[in-house]
């Protein structure tokens, strides 16, 4: 797995960007990756004329992720078409075999996501790590759930401490502008490679509709603690 950025910046991505001014407040912001869903039970998906559009406005200035939940090669397809991202996450039950699959594919880089809830789930780290070019460790959706992420929960941070210490990831779950700040000096003062932030219903007013003041109010929060603590 490539190491994303160096041990004392932080990657900030948005994710589940809908509308031509929440993406435009996320790039003002400085957020150096943004998120398309194209998972379609979820309430930030884009259908491919909205994805096109926004592709087109982030391109040169973000990172453009596609949130992917075991799509096919077919749908994988389309997305290359219509958004072209720079990356793809993938957020459902895919194996290490079929995260290579994706990227032989796309020709793009993945970002895998695990969800977390228990100190049994980092099992799972090493392998996932070793198939993708970057790790978000996500809190696990409630029971039942119709979508992966996005819930607003985070997980208890304090398992992270079983994490080996050499391995980057990404943060995600809950985060939100009141607490991302808690949790990049939480976990960097414990020794946790904590290389990026992902964040999505914290900033927003309600499922699917970003929040401007909030997006801008996240990105200081993580940009300031994690200044603090270079």
């Amino acid at each position: 797995m490539q190491e994303p950025m160096k041990r004392d910046a932080i990657t900030i991505k948005m994710c589940g960007l809908g509308s031509a001014d929440a993406m435009a407040a996320a790039l003002e912001a400085g957020a150096d990756m943004v998120g398309l869903v194209f998972h379609p039970r979820s309430p930030r998906f884009v259908h491919d004329q909205q994805a096109a559009a926004l592709a087109s406005q982030a391109r040169g200035r973000s990172l453009i992720v596609a949130l992917v939940v075991n799509h096919d090669d077919a749908a994988l397809s389309r997305i290359m078409a219509v958004a072209a991202p720079d990356m793809i996450q993938c957020h459902g039950s895919e194996t290490p075999e079929r995260v290579a699959q994706i990227r032989a594919l796309t020709g793009r880089p993945v970002i895998r996501a695990l969800g977390i809830s228990r100190a049994a789930d980092l099992a799972a780290v090493p392998e996932a790590a070793a198939a993708a070019d970057m790790l978000l460790l996500d809190a696990k959706p409630p029971a039942g759930a119709a979508y992966p992420g996005g819930h607003g929960q985070p997980f208890d941070w304090s398992i992270l401490t079983g994490l080996d210490r050499e391995q980057p990831f990404m943060l995600s779950g809950g985060l939100n502008p009141d607490n991302v700040g808690e949790a990049i000096t939480r976990i960097r003062a414990a020794g946790q490679r904590l290389a990026g932030v992902d964040v999505s219903s914290g900033i927003e007013s309600a499922p699917g509709i970003k929040d401007i003041g909030k997006i801008r109010d996240f990105a200081r929060a993580a940009r300031a603690a994690a200044g603090a603590i270079a």
